[in-house]
């Protein structure tokens, strides 16, 4: 506990610096007092105008995510007790409405604090301008000068948005899990971020266009490339290509048009490109940690990516839904509620779709299972090619990536509600309960679970509560309840329309491998030593090429272009990352390809009764005690909704964790109701999944 107090103390320190730094970034005291001393230490011929901003900027933030992920690595499984939220009265819903969602108290306070940085800095930078118009063009209008400042300052702020953009799209980020995040729950926060920076840029840009057009005349500046200062052309490009991307990710071209928000959010790529060109070196510093961390995640998952998984088995359901199970190592552990992402080339060469993970770790050590609902294009194509007579598929697999804790598993009861496909994520976390309630001495949670479906044929999703294993389950230990409702029927149907799970086996191909992980076992320790060592392959290279290539020629009194600074770095950033992350990959990759060839075939039986067909009005018995156990725990109501402001306040527990997962609606009316002052015992978590 004292080795972990003193780690967490210390990324305290260095976050609260680093922002106390952005805060007194604008101020008069930064520009007149810091920074010409700062520069005097800094600015050595080795990284000239970029030593200061490195320094601040980069330097702590690739200092934690180094050592986050040694502290990661160390940090051993917290314990039923420690595994609560000591600020569980913080994290339940302090604000449930559109287009937020459902936001807590501590995001609700980090985001306030954040807006008061924007406008502390909008605020200071226009402050500190303001007090020097005289140094713009000699003649030109005082309110002309400040308007045109007006708009530079909120390109900044824009920029100070820039610098933690890309942290929540880092999937396999080391800094992320330090503040209990991770990609999948925090990228609302890059959702609010790019809106917010959009915003600023395009007043920013749409500012700098009135100031040329109507008031100096000079529109030609925006076809301007100087050759020793800023590229305006640059940011007109970066401009227009960020219009397309913002127009694409909005909500309902999203939702409707996923495929074209697809495609078109890539291309940041040649945004970031031209974006670099507009803010220069010193500037580039402060946006550099997110984008070194995010290229070397980036160029880790393509790696991944390249290896085929062996799929083992699937099952298809009667309503369109699918269990694929991959071989994985037994080394690969993983969090319940995780996230796979899976290419199928048969399908789409380009695209990857992310999908829930229904297994759970300890319980099936040699398998990795994700639920899949054909509601899509992609899916519908890949669920007809199942039901094909073919006997092996082509798959690749990236990830698993999980939460950083499964804390609610150590309360006293849950209740879980579902709609739908919201059901995938309760999968693994019964699974999980399921394999804790056979060690001795451990308590587990008591398990009310709520879903809501259409239809009775959607009834066979409760099938994958249990998986396709030939070794035996004891499940009597469990406390498990379901309640299921069947909105849209009113009576049971007739047996003989009842569909059974067709469940198919796939040959082994020498050239399909287990999923595991992208490092190996020790992947935190391997990640760290990437990034230190790319970090400071960084810094060697571009001090060595500034104090023997630039340098010189700045020497002599001649000008070297401003661009060309800026192509240099990207190019060391882009070098140091994949000579780093290339080296270790392939050195845990012969590891990796050893233990996988030792792993023997993954043996899986087929049953010949699903729980659901007895639910569904069958006579027959039920051959596999667990699915007797399953069945008898189950009620099934037609034609009803559940009332779960009822069965909520209806809670006798002092510590019951509420899970939801499923439609925004559901999700909204749940956070309300544990919000309310008469759900004190009540603890909410909403539960992201994909299908």
């Amino acid at each position: 506990m004292k080795f972990r107090a003193i780690w967490q103390l210390f990324f305290l320190l260095v976050f609260v610096g680093y922002m106390f730094i952005w805060t007194m970034l604008p101020t008069k005291t930064y520009k007149n007092i810091w920074t010409p001393k700062l520069n005097k230490q800094l600015n050595s011929t080795y990284f000239r105008e970029q030593g200061t901003n490195l320094l601040l900027f980069s330097f702590p933030l690739m200092l934690v995510a180094a050592l986050g992920c040694v502290y990661l690595h160390f940090q051993k499984k917290s314990n039923s007790e420690s595994n609560k939220s000591y600020f569980q009265n913080l994290r339940s819903p302090a604000v449930v409405m559109a287009p937020l969602g459902i936001v807590n108290a501590v995001e609700l306070t980090f985001a306030a604090m954040f807006i008061a940085l924007l406008i502390w800095s909008l605020a200071n930078y226009l402050y500190v301008s303001f007090g020097h118009l005289h140094m713009h063009t000699p003649g030109e209008k005082v309110w002309h000068a400040k308007f045109r400042s007006v708009s530079l300052r909120l390109g900044y702020i824009g920029n100070t948005c820039w610098a933690f953009l890309f942290f929540p799209v880092t999937r396999g980020s080391s800094i992320l899990p330090l503040f209990g995040l991770t990609s999948e729950s925090s990228i609302k926060y890059h959702i609010w971020l790019g809106h917010i920076s959009m915003f600023l840029f395009t007043v920013h840009s749409v500012g700098f266009i009135i100031y040329w057009w109507s008031m100096t005349h000079q529109m030609y500046l925006m076809l301007e490339w100087s050759s020793t200062y800023l590229s305006n052309v640059a940011g007109v490009i970066a401009f227009v290509l960020s219009l397309a991307m913002w127009g694409t990710s909005l909500d309902r071209i999203r939702r409707k048009m996923f495929e074209l928000f697809f495609y078109a959010h890539h291309i940041y790529i040649p945004f970031v490109f031209f974006y670099m060109f507009h803010v220069g070196v010193a500037y580039l510093c402060l946006i550099l940690p997110g984008i070194f961390l995010f290229l070397i995640d980036r160029y880790l998952r393509f790696l991944q990516s390249r290896r085929r998984a062996r799929l083992v088995s699937a099952r298809l359901l009667p309503n369109g839904t699918m269990e694929l199970s991959f071989a994985k190592n037994p080394g690969l552990s993983y969090s319940t509620t995780s996230t796979l992402f899976v290419h199928v080339p048969s399908v789409c060469k380009l695209q990857w779709h992310p999908f829930t993970v229904s297994s759970s770790s300890d319980l099936e050590t040699d398998k990795l299972s994700v639920v899949i609902k054909s509601q899509g294009s992609w899916t519908q194509k890949l669920y007809k090619q199942l039901s094909a007579s073919l006997d092996h598929l082509e798959v690749s697999t990236e990830g698993p990536y999980g939460p950083a804790s499964s804390h609610f598993l150590s309360r006293e009861s849950l209740v879980m509600i579902s709609g739908g496909s919201g059901i995938t994520p309760f999968i693994s976390i019964i699974r999980e309960i399921i394999s804790k309630s056979t060690e001795s001495n451990t308590n587990t949670p008591k398990i009310l679970l709520i879903t809501a479906f259409k239809n009775t044929t959607d009834l066979t999703m409760l099938d994958l509560l249990l998986p396709l294993s030939g070794t035996p389950l004891d499940i009597s230990k469990l406390q498990l309840q379901i309640e299921a409702y069947v909105t849209q029927e009113h009576e049971r149907p007739l047996q003989d329309a009842k569909k059974q799970i067709e469940t198919k086996m796939f040959k082994p191909n020498p050239l399909d491998s287990p999923i595991s992980a992208a490092l190996g076992k020790n992947s935190w320790i391997w990640l760290g030593a990437i990034i230190s060592s790319s970090f400071v392959m960084f810094l060697i290279l571009l001090g060595f090429m500034t104090r023997y290539h630039i340098y010189p020629v700045e020497k002599r009194g001649e000008n070297y272009h401003y661009s060309y600074k800026i192509l240099w770095d990207m190019f060391l950033v882009c070098a140091s990352v994949f000579v780093a992350t290339s080296a270790v990959f392939l050195w845990q990759k012969r590891k990796i390809s050893a233990e996988g060839k030792q792993i023997q075939n993954v043996d899986m039986a087929t049953p010949t009764m699903s729980p659901s067909s007895w639910l569904c009005g069958s006579d027959r018995e039920l051959e596999s005690l667990p699915h007797q156990s399953l069945v008898q725990s189950t009620n099934v109501h037609f034609g009803s909704r559940p009332d779960l402001r009822r069965i909520l306040f209806d809670c006798k527990e002092s510590d019951v964790g509420v899970l939801v997962c499923g439609p925004k609606s559901m999700r909204h009316e749940v956070a309300k109701i544990c919000s309310s002052g008469l759900a004190k015992n009540l603890y909410f978590e909403s539960i992201s999944f994909n299908w």
